[in-house]
């Protein structure tokens, strides 16, 4: 395997960047499941607004995963490979924006980890790069959305599933890893790097990128290409 896997984003439109490796590595704040080098992207709508509605429940409760911009939008093949793995049947659970609701859910963290893979990472795809090698998995999914499964080849820009909100996610998001190995258990973080997107400096202007890894609160967007 090269020193960096390099992907396509897994989507169409804008995306806010979160967790980004670009930031600070492990970016999630741990090695486990080989999230060392994952990255989390957050759909935006043009104003990059994460959802068009906001009412006491933003501030004080849970919030319906429907709300948010992300939410079932489609989640596209990164890379050309092989379908190795997928899970469905874990629900999208209410998601959260207020302080005080993810403080309540940071405390459970512990027990989310305890469960294993499907409370962390939900609904998810897992594919082989056949450029590179590494296993690249994208997780959270919306339940019942899954278009793949096992030993499919698929392209890049290939539709696999929507955007959901399962597992260990305080709103709909991608999250996208690359490992060495299919077993979480074991698999050591692989890092990785986009091409060809779209930075947004604000609603109007942006800057294109050839190649690279979006830096912590960026808007990105692929630039057109297969899918």
């Amino acid at each position: 395997m090269g020193a960096e896997v390099v992907l396509q984003l897994p989507f169409r439109g804008r995306w806010l960047t979160q967790m980004s490796p670009a930031r600070r590595v492990p970016s999630h704040g741990t090695h486990l499941m080989g999230s060392t080098y994952a990255i989390d992207f957050v759909g935006v709508d043009q104003a990059h607004r994460l959802a068009t509605t906001t009412d006491w429940r933003t501030w004080l409760g849970t919030e319906p995963p429907e709300r948010f911009v992300a939410f079932g939008r489609q989640v596209l093949a990164p890379c050309a490979g092989a379908v190795v793995a997928v899970h469905d049947g874990e629900d999208d659970h209410e998601a959260r924006r207020s302080p005080i609701t993810l403080l309540g859910y940071a405390l459970t963290q512990a027990s989310r980890v305890r469960a294993g893979i499907p409370a962390i990472a939900g609904n998810h795809v897992v594919i082989a790069d056949e450029v590179s090698g590494a296993f690249i998995t994208l997780v959270h999914l919306r339940r019942g959305s899954l278009q793949v499964r096992p030993g499919q080849q698929v392209v890049p820009g290939q539709v696999l599933a929507e955007c959901g909100n399962s597992g260990n996610s305080t709103s709909p998001c991608v999250h996208v890893q690359a490992t060495d190995r299919t077993d979480f258990g074991s698999a050591v973080g692989l890092p990785l790097v986009f091409r060809d997107f779209r930075v947004w400096q604000t609603t109007t202007t942006s800057t294109v990128r050839t190649r690279g890894l979006p830096g912590e609160r960026s808007v990105v967007e692929p630039l057109s290409g297969p899918g």
